[in-house]
């Protein structure tokens, strides 16, 4: 068997399967589990401590995942699952890649609570050709509960696919696309008029990046797109010699720049060999066309004074 001889119709028939039902968290949610993951993430906020503290909302899958060892039970084993992969992998879609994944927030999640959780296989899309191979796209919703109350939808989505065979005929390499969805389409929205955009919440005045639906400082849905200055400093940096990538040419800077307003963005420095780059060097932005249809924003190092 190939992998052009799945017909899409066996695979299409997988979608609105259950791949757990009414599964319990290994774990009710707690203040340990809170702390180790705000250390991890550096996450210092008040809001995750303390007697009233509530766990950060981007924990929700971390509640449902069974570790090592795994779910125990029928409820938390996917007999779907088991049955699509076997089919892909007997098919040569042998190869799987997360691709990314979008979370919804209904309610805070509070010490105590216990966590339950139901998951779907959403989708399986029709073949696709990717840079990597050909494939097909599985998307999974899984809806927690906590003490049988809906508290947010997580779905993850990864591309099983058969790498392409052979070496492939050279060509000038692209770089990796973004991923767009809607909470960051503005942002690129604005790279594409060169304009460098960051979020300020209306309630708080806290300015945010990236961009995210609602305030981390006091939860408020509302906000505004303000456009940066681009002048800032290196706050941090690491110089990437390895692995290589396509369209990469290591080694490179690879910079945490912080904006004269007091947000921090992830990209190269420029103008500089990579081993002159420093904490504390200004730089001031730029916009670097990449290829025929990605321009990113980059940071170009500037004289001292």
């Amino acid at each position: 068997m190939t992998h052009e001889d799945v017909p899409y119709e066996r695979l299409a028939a997988f979608q609105g399967r259950a791949a757990a039902t009414a599964a319990t968290g290994k774990d009710p949610v707690n203040l340990p589990m809170i702390r180790h993951w705000c250390e991890a993430m550096g996450d210092a906020h008040p809001a995750y401590e303390g007697p009233d503290a509530v766990a950060p909302p981007t924990m929700l899958q971390a509640w449902t995942m069974g570790g090592l060892s795994g779910h125990t039970g029928a409820a938390g084993r996917s007999e779907a699952y088991d049955e699509l992969f076997a089919l892909l992998d007997g098919a040569g879609y042998t190869s799987v890649v997360a691709t990314d994944c979008e979370q919804e927030y209904l309610r805070p999640l509070r010490p105590g609570d216990e966590i339950t959780f139901d998951a779907v296989i959403e989708s399986v899309s029709p073949r696709k050709t990717t840079k990597l191979g050909t494939g097909h796209f599985v998307t999974t919703r899984m809806d927690v509960h906590a003490d049988g109350e809906l508290a947010g939808t997580h779905r993850f989505r990864i591309l099983k696919y058969a790498p392409t065979a052979g070496k492939p005929a050279k060509r000038a390499a692209l770089r990796p696309r973004p991923v767009v969805n809607r909470d960051n389409a503005g942002f690129w929205e604005g790279v594409a008029g060169h304009r460098l955009l960051f979020q300020r919440c209306r309630a708080c005045a806290t300015p945010r990046f990236p961009w995210l639906p609602g305030c981390a400082d006091c939860g408020s849905p509302d906000w505004e797109a303000v456009e940066a200055g681009g002048t800032g400093t290196v706050f941090s940096y690491v110089v990437m010699h390895h692995p290589h990538f396509p369209a990469f040419d290591p080694p490179y800077a690879v910079g945490l720049v912080e904006l004269a307003e007091g947000v921090r963005i992830v990209s190269n420095v420029v103008g500089v060999p990579y081993d002159k780059v420093r904490i504390g060097m200004p730089v001031r932005l730029e916009f670097l066309r990449v290829d025929d249809e990605l321009e990113l924003p980059v940071f170009r190092a500037e004289e001292e004074g």
